[in-house]
């Protein structure tokens, strides 16, 4: 389940290169926004996929 979950995160932002918030990769994914959330802390402490602060939002996007 976690490896799929992954999957589908990298995915969404791989058909998005300039990155998505928390909220709008959880609409995409049909995924719990917390549940989102939890895996992209988990993908950025593992150097998977990129945060940056834009206001109070933060932008995901992959590394590279």
């Amino acid at each position: 389940m976690k490896e799929n979950n992954i999957k589908k995160i990298i995915e969404v932002l791989r058909n998005n290169p300039k990155g998505l918030i928390i909220r709008d990769i959880s609409r995409i994914t049909g995924k719990n926004r917390a549940t989102i959330a939890k895996y992209v802390c988990d993908m950025v402490s593992e150097g998977l996929i990129e945060q940056r602060e834009v206001g109070p939002a933060k932008l995901c996007y992959l590394k590279g």
